[in-house]
């Protein structure tokens, strides 16, 4: 086969990016092209990220998200700070504000100090003098939390990606792969390539670019909307930082908390509600066949049946304003309905396997160098929800690696 390039990139968010620096970076010199279907970069899950470096304090001991959450972070912080991308180490709270949750903060705490993590404990008067509106009865400070422009990354990345000969092609949807012993071909809304590797880094529809390369990615994204308020600018001096509620282990979102943004704009949500579509931005967006794969797939189900208390409450917070404001009243007792104003929505790209386990870890598939029977010439990314922002640069290098060894081992 004669190749147009030795690795196509699909995907043109901060985790196809960084994939793309990071083997611009390992192998100067190599043809790379990354595929965006959309006519800019970062469209979807980086470009409506709520802008935070997370600690990693909430991840599993020795998981990837723990390990590329705490050394992204540092990554991240001195990326910024090298190529002038707005960032700012600000700390944030985890406030319990019932009884039942100290013993949950309590354990968070030493997870984080296993996890490499400066913790400090706070009673009520620790909390106010971080927070002066934000109540509270026993909270943790996490020093090494920060915030940063995500799409301002991801643009970096771009940027250097390009500078070093990668092509970024925008507007080029992904139709169809052919796996062959000496390549692949693909084809796209632009015509036909071909390559040695090609890696799937398509977020909200890596199962699908998985299945149509023929491979069993054996989970589904399901899609989950995410759904923001901000504070209205006169009302903004009610938060300095970031505030959030102790995590529910049994369930993958963090809960309603408060972001105060680089820009200066405080976020409020998110409440976690199906999403009618994979780009699915508001309850007016469906997708027929997006709303098939979900309902018809037996994890949805069993998500449903685990979590219905749950999901009732956000769906509630979804359609009532008044709901969503007692929710944020447990930690900002000062806001009201009048202080908050709709702000954009994303969509989370949430791996769930056939009996419902909803992934809690970073996840790939393909080519892996450690086996030798794994298929040729595919590396596909799977599972890259939050904190994959934070942990980009570290993700960014798995991937590469793996697409290297996929393109020297051939065949």
């Amino acid at each position: 086969m004669t190749y147009d390039y030795d690795v196509v990139v699909v995907g043109g968010g901060i985790v196809g990016l960084s994939t793309a620096y990071a083997l611009t970076r390992e192998r100067p010199g190599l043809r790379l092209a990354v595929l965006e279907k959309e006519p800019g970069l970062a469209a979807h899950q980086t470009g409506r990220n709520s802008g935070v470096i997370h600690s990693g304090v909430y991840y599993r001991p020795g998981s990837l998200k723990a390990r590329y959450a705490v050394a992204g972070a540092a990554e991240m912080v001195e990326f910024c700070r090298t190529h002038d991308v707005p960032y700012e180490v600000t700390g944030k709270l985890i406030v319990a504000t019932d009884p039942a949750e100290l013993p949950r903060l309590h354990a968070l705490a030493e997870r984080g100090r296993e996890n490499g993590i400066p913790v400090a404990e706070l009673d009520r008067a620790g909390i106010a003098e971080h927070e002066p509106e934000v109540t509270g009865i026993a909270g943790l400070h996490i020093g090494t939390t920060g915030i940063c422009d995500f799409p301002a990354v991801a643009g970096t990345y771009a940027r250097l990606a390009r500078e070093a000969g990668a092509e970024l092609r925008t507007g080029t949807e992904l139709r169809a792969v052919a796996r062959r012993a000496d390549g692949v071909t693909v084809q796209t809304s632009a015509g036909e390539l071909r390559c040695q590797v090609l890696v799937n880094c398509a977020g909200l529809h890596s199962d699908r670019i998985a299945r149509l390369a023929g491979d069993d990615p054996g989970v589904r994204i399901v899609p989950f909307r995410g759904e923001y308020y901000e504070l209205t600018k006169e009302r903004r001096e009610l938060v300095r930082g970031l505030v959030y509620p102790v995590p529910d282990p049994a369930f993958p979102f963090l809960g309603v908390h408060l972001t105060r943004g680089i820009h200066g704009d405080v976020h409020v949500g998110p409440n976690a509600v199906p999403a009618l579509a994979r780009e699915g931005y508001d309850w007016r967006t469906v997708r027929p066949r997006d709303l098939a794969d979900t309902i018809t797939f037996p994890g949805t189900w069993q998500i449903a049946r685990r979590h219905w208390r749950y999901e009732i409450g956000e769906l509630h917070r979804s359609l009532s304003k008044r709901a969503f404001t007692t929710a944020v009243q447990r930690l900002l007792p000062a806001v009201t309905a009048a202080d908050l104003v709709p702000a954009a929505a994303g969509v989370r790209a949430q791996a769930v396997a056939r009996d419902g386990a909803l992934l809690d870890d970073f996840a790939f598939a393909g080519f892996d160098p450690a086996d030798p029977r794994s298929t040729r010439r595919l590396v596909h990314v799977l599972n890259a929800p939050s904190p994959a922002a934070t942990a980009s640069l570290p993700i960014g290098r798995e991937v590469a690696r793996r697409a290297l060894a996929a393109r020297e081992a051939g065949g």
